[in-house]
């Protein structure tokens, strides 16, 4: 068959994919979640989508900091850039194992693999001037102070919840391993990729690369590399089932379908929260405005009606 006769997905998926509300983030929870999550992602298998698959990792890169921390008087502590390559590793490990299994089962001969992706950003990104991205365990006030003396860390409190380290948050360029994911998309495998936003990387004057100690919103990426490969669809899962204008609010609605147009109005006044959705609809702009056809936003359990058209939220470009 045509390349036009198996159009590209990517989906992109929050690193609570892997973990949901109230469990400890043991192996055998993450397991259970991806098998929950590679099965619904056969509905896009099963309609002939070629498919890439991305996803969050905080919860993740959360528990290896908190590990490091435990251990930080017997072992040599690991920069952040190398954390979010294991958890690209482990958490890809765990669904690329959970969708072989969903393919054998249903007797489909496609392979899955994951790719440790590095992200390149500009190192005179303004956020690296003010991080802002709050990562690892919370501390009293005191102690976060501390580690900002000793470690050179910025420290700032988290929504009331405690005091966390902060750091930058740099918007991604490219993905250095864009033309083998698409390749490998085009042929049929389905392809996991940018676990986490992906590895932050900087280009020296010379060439080379180099990791940068900040985290790339996966959404971000994830819409830069939908362009990347061609994708026909662009999928973000969520913890809701559509997107809301006035959210909390008593007159909250949700949004079926939604024009770029639209989108970029309601963006503008103020409807996504920059910690919330914001991220998400940001990325759905991006990807509709570099020539995207459509994206769609809901919850895991919503996808096999929202690819029908009969769920989520569903964000066009000029028609």
């Amino acid at each position: 068959m045509s390349e036009a006769a198996h159009p590209i997905v990517l989906v992109a998926m929050g690193g609570h994919a892997f973990m949901q509300p109230g469990e400890a983030g043991t192996i055998e929870e993450h397991e259970r979640n991806a098998e929950r999550i590679a099965a619904l992602l056969m509905t896009l298998v099963e309609r002939e989508y070629h498919l890439c698959i991305t996803h969050g990792n905080g919860p993740q890169v959360g528990t290896l900091l908190r590990q490091q921390e435990l251990a930080r008087s017997d072992v040599p502590a690991l920069p952040l850039d190398v954390l979010v390559a294991m958890t690209e590793g482990s958490l890809g490990y765990i669904l690329q194992q959970a969708l072989l299994n969903e393919l054998r089962k249903r007797e489909t001969r496609r392979y899955v693999v994951t790719v440790v992706t590095q992200v390149v950003v500009d190192e005179n990104d303004p956020a690296f001037a003010v991080p802002s991205k709050p990562i690892g365990p919370f501390l009293s006030k005191e102690e976060a102070e501390r580690r900002r003396d000793e470690l050179g860390w910025r420290v700032g409190e988290d929504a009331g919840r405690g005091w966390r380290r902060l750091v930058p948050s740099p918007a991604p360029l490219r993905v250095v391993q864009r033309h083998m994911i698409r390749d490998a998309v085009r042929q049929g495998h389905i392809v996991v990729a940018c676990g986490g936003g992906g590895v932050p990387v900087r280009r020296g004057a010379d060439g080379r690369f180099a990791g940068v100690e900040a985290v790339i919103d996966k959404d971000l990426t994830s819409s830069v590399l939908a362009t990347d490969v061609g994708a026909a669809l662009l999928v973000i899962l969520t913890a809701v089932p559509q997107v809301y204008v006035h959210y909390g609010r008593p007159e909250q609605k949700g949004l079926g379908a939604v024009t770029l147009d639209e989108l970029e109005r309601l963006h503008a006044e103020g409807h996504f929260p920059p910690g919330n959705m914001g991220p998400k609809i940001e990325a759905v702009i991006h990807f509709l405005r570099r020539g995207g056809r459509r994206a769609v936003i809901t919850n895991p359990e919503s996808l096999p009606l929202a690819i029908d058209g009969r769920g989520g939220s569903h964000f066009v470009g000029a028609i």
